[in-house]
């Protein structure tokens, strides 16, 4: 397993991590010896970074994973999240400091090495979701003091909602890692885009972060699985799933992906989602990249994609003329 540092954090995190989300599900939804052998299986195969969340499985995800690290005696790190919604946003420390105290509980643990807002971020409050201004003079500022008082190790953020936002507040100097969409449908965060590219514009996001030395943990890695090329879903995983910063519905994105498997046809990647694996490995940004498992033969398959290193400069010029007809419509 290679490692990389998560920016100014200096954590040492394995490049493949270990997501416990309700998309794969397999932490909310495998019963507890699968849960059990799978996580068994990544600490051998060298994964030491795993995330979850309260919003997952209404914090299923973190009781399962808290009550399975305990039972493996593991020593790893572990990210969790807080998602303040329009409600936690009327006194956002006083949100911030119980969201955290009820996920310690369920994680049985007394700190946790990374905390995130979860929350999209936007140019002004809108629809529940905090304004630029308010993540860096309100909400953040809950975040250090839980640090300053070592119930956290660094303070993160899930960096989506509208871009000149994100930048913002990643330029603000109040973060230390950042959750990013970076995947081969949307390859915007590390990528100039031709114009009409379908999906959000992240405008070079990575440019940013590696200039700040913060951590960069992709997400959506395989678009929520629709980079595996196939419409059908693992039975453990959660039946329909909506796109982010990708196509307009799960379906668009797969029929995108569909047009990618040429590299696949031309020898870069044995399979698609191989490929997708391995793309963004190739960014000095990155620090791991987030996968959602559900199945222990998922885990197996993602360590040995990222095992063969980046994707190679070819294959990078070939998918960058994907892009040019994705733009094109085609």
């Amino acid at each position: 397993m290679e490692y990389r540092v998560l920016g100014r954090t200096n954590l040492r995190v394995s490049v493949l991590g270990f997501g416990c989300g309700n998309v794969g599900g397999l932490m909310i939804r495998g019963t507890r010896a699968e849960r059990e052998r799978a996580v068994a299986r990544a600490l051998e195969l060298g994964v030491n970074f795993f995330d979850t969340a309260p919003a997952y499985g209404d914090g299923v995800s973190e009781e399962h994973l808290g009550e399975t690290l305990e039972t493996l005696g593991a020593r790893c790190l572990v990210a969790t999240k807080v998602r303040l919604g329009p409600d936690g946003l009327a006194d956002p420390a006083k949100a911030v400091t119980r969201s955290l105290e009820t996920s310690l509980r369920r994680l049985r643990r007394d700190r946790v090495d990374l905390l995130q807002l979860h929350d999209p971020v936007r140019a002004a409050r809108a629809d529940g979701e905090p304004g630029a201004d308010e993540v860096l003079e309100r909400i953040l500022p809950a975040f250090e003091a839980l640090r300053r008082a070592g119930k956290v190790g660094f303070v993160g953020m899930t960096a989506i909602g509208d871009t000149p936002a994100v930048h913002r507040v990643l330029t603000g100097g109040a973060v230390d890692s950042a959750q990013v969409c970076f995947n081969l449908l949307n390859p915007s965060a590390g990528f100039a885009v031709p114009p009409g590219f379908p999906g959000q514009d992240f405008d070079r996001l990575l440019t940013r972060t590696l200039a700040q030395r913060m951590g960069v943990v992709v997400i959506r890695v395989l678009a929520a699985g629709a980079l595996s090329g196939e419409l059908t879903r693992h039975p453990i995983a959660v039946p329909a799933v909506d796109p982010i910063a990708s196509g307009p519905d799960y379906a668009t994105d797969v029929s995108r992906a569909r047009a990618l498997r040429v590299l696949v046809d031309e020898g870069h990647a044995t399979s698609l989602v191989e490929a997708a694996l391995r793309f963004p490995l190739g960014s000095d940004a990155v620090s791991t990249v987030l996968l959602g498992y559900s199945s222990l033969e998922h885990l197996e398959g993602a360590a040995a994609a990222v095992a063969k290193g980046p994707l190679s400069a070819e294959a990078v010029t070939r998918v960058e003329a994907c892009w040019r007809e994705m733009a094109r419509g085609r």
